[in-house]
């Protein structure tokens, strides 16, 4: 069932995400509030990011858990979303994709206890990890703005902007994961649909990585 639920949302995954001539059509017809409606619209369509955030969502308890966690979360991908954009910094994106695709993988895999049944060792620090994912993430949207055609004019208020969407995009996705996640921890059915989600992320990590690396193979 999360094989076949893979393989039907992996089309659609694929295709929301992404860099398109519409949204440049709005940052050459809008002002700063154009950047930060592509960034919040990027944010939500991006499927990977915010697989890697509900695998964090899954493991944590407690609201200001939850906050704390998204907290380096976000200033990880901040730095790098801010820094690589003015800096001129720039990566294959199909290369830091497959990176992204990683986080995903790693963290399914850590929340199914993968560290422990399989290397007998303790998982590594989670806000530190979510720190570092947060950097690789950040670098990721990096690259996206960059594909898009700024211009020099308020170079970095743009970024700034984007990066404000970014964050309002994040909230506006994470509030129904959190919400779904805690309702169903109430449900006998939990630990099941735990279990299943879960694996869910470790196979959507492996095919988005698969998939990554094949279009910097042999998509150029």
């Amino acid at each position: 069932m999360i094989l076949s639920s893979a393989l039907l949302l992996f089309p659609l995954m694929l295709s929301a995400h992404g860099v398109s001539s519409a949204d440049q059509e709005v940052l050459n017809n809008g002002g700063l509030l154009a950047y930060i409606y592509v960034g919040a619209k990027h944010m939500v369509t991006g499927y990977d990011h915010l697989l890697f955030l509900a695998g964090v969502i899954f493991y944590l308890s407690g609201f200001k858990d939850i906050v704390r966690f998204i907290t380096a979360f976000t200033i990880g991908h901040s730095i790098t979303l801010i820094g690589a954009t003015y800096l001129g910094i720039k990566a294959d994106e199909h290369l830091i994709d497959a990176v992204i695709a990683l986080s995903v993988l790693y963290k399914g895999f850590e929340n199914l206890g993968g560290f422990q049944k399989q290397f007998k060792i303790q998982s590594p620090n989670l806000l530190l990890m979510v720190f570092i994912f947060g950097l690789i993430h950040g670098f990721g949207l990096s690259t996206r703005l960059q594909s898009f055609e700024v211009g020099t004019g308020q170079f970095l208020p743009k970024i700034i902007s984007f990066n404000i969407g970014v964050e309002l995009g994040q909230i506006l996705a994470l509030i129904p994961i959190v919400f779904i996640i805690n309702l169903w921890k109430r449900k006998q059915s939990y630990q099941a649909f735990y279990k299943a989600a879960n694996c869910y992320l470790v196979i959507a990590g492996v095919m988005l990585f698969i998939y990554q690396m094949y279009s910097y193979l042999y998509g150029h």
